[in-house]
């Protein structure tokens, strides 16, 4: 997975003092009582910030109260409360798009309350997006994983993303691919809003990607780089908010179309699975020849052989991946463990399409009624 121009851990810029203030941070919030301090705090101490807005979703948790806490002692902060969801509105479109009316700034930043910006990270970014002319800049940020389920799905989901909506090809000018990721999208207003914002894509499921096909459609540029160096996320608290999380996205993700779904299980199972069972297998069939005392076979020499080589290069293969998108060595050892729950999500995703029903933060979305109310 290459980088588009300069390397994604590139030296800081200085940014002049007629970039400060510029930026307007937007962050939809739907009981976030975990996250969203952490992460107001975070953009609240990066340069160019001219206020955060935080679109609170109906929460029903203490988010609001940490809100009003907070707008205390950061001035920059304000607060929207949603009352409602109109019909054919994802939750967190209709939240995105409140919060970029209210705003003033000639750059966006759309992020997510469970994302946490590192340091001088918007200093860099900004000033890359404009020494580069581009108009949306979007990273795909790195992913804190602690429990063994994380661990095993979250690295092993985004390098196959990363494989599928590859950085160079997404930052390519004369390619038609496009992508983003709504953990962190630094985009020019005007951009934004001749591209239609949130009403544009109030209906889809993954309005990130939505919004940066209709930017690239529209003759934008767009960065797309990996993004551990600038800004870590952790998705999920529980195995059951992942499983709602993937079952809601994966879909989509592999092209809305079952043969999308199709083909990445086959690719698993050629890949991923065929080569530790038939490994499996050879081994099984040495140990039982020396416990016989029979005539080891040459055939299963050669096998368990090819099928090492094979499997120790997968696994080098995938320790490579998760390292350039920021992951600890350590996440690569659960290869085998991550690829059947996986396999899993991915059928999830797919029966819910067809049941046409999508849970999330408490809602339950049905494709038809998103689809004819964004008509």
């Amino acid at each position: 997975m290459g980088h588009h121009g300069r390397d994604a851990r590139a030296t800081f810029f200085p940014m002049s003092e007629s970039a400060q203030g510029r930026v307007s941070v937007l962050i939809p919030a739907r009981n976030e009582e975990a996250n969203i301090e952490r992460a107001v705090r975070s953009v609240e101490a990066q340069d160019g910030v001219r206020e955060i807005i935080v679109a609170d979703d109906q929460s029903a948790d203490r988010t609001p109260l940490i809100l009003e806490a907070l707008k205390a002692e950061i001035p920059k902060l304000r607060t929207i409360m949603i009352e409602s969801l109109p019909e054919g509105w994802m939750g967190k479109a209709n939240a995105l798009a409140h919060a970029a009316r209210a705003a003033s700034g000639e750059w966006l930043l759309l992020t997510d309350a469970d994302t946490e910006h590192r340091p001088d990270s918007l200093r860099a970014l900004l000033e890359r997006a404009e020494n580069e002319s581009i108009d949306l800049l979007s990273l795909s940020p790195g992913q804190r994983v602690s429990k063994w389920w994380e661990k095993a799905v979250i690295p092993l989901a985004y390098v196959n993303l990363a494989r599928r909506y590859r950085f160079e090809k997404v930052s390519d000018p004369k390619s038609t691919e496009a992508a983003a990721n709504g953990q962190y999208i630094l985009i020019r207003r005007e951009v934004y809003e001749r591209a239609g914002g949130h009403e544009a894509v109030r209906g889809e499921i993954l309005d990130d990607v939505a919004l940066a096909r209709r930017v690239k459609a529209g003759g934008g540029r767009i960065l797309f780089l990996p993004g551990a160096a600038w800004a870590e996320t952790r998705m999920y608290g529980t195995f059951r908010e992942m499983r709602e999380g993937w079952t809601k996205n994966l879909y989509a993700l592999y092209g809305g179309k079952l043969t999308g779904v199709l083909g990445a299980l086959l690719d698993m199972l050629l890949v991923d699975w065929l080569p530790g069972i038939a490994l499996a297998f050879f081994l099984a069939w040495l140990l039982l020849s020396l416990e016989t005392g029979e005539q080891v076979s040459e055939r299963a020499v050669i096998g368990a052989a090819i099928c090492f080589l094979v499997v120790a290069f997968e696994q080098w293969s995938y320790w490579q991946a998760v390292k350039r998108l920021g992951y600890a060595r350590g996440t690569a050892k659960y290869l085998f463990l991550g690829t059947p729950i996986f396999a899993w999500l991915l059928l999830a995703a797919a029966r819910a399409h067809f049941q046409d029903r999508v849970r999330w933060k408490g809602r339950d979305y049905s494709r038809q009624a998103l689809t004819k109310g964004a008509e």
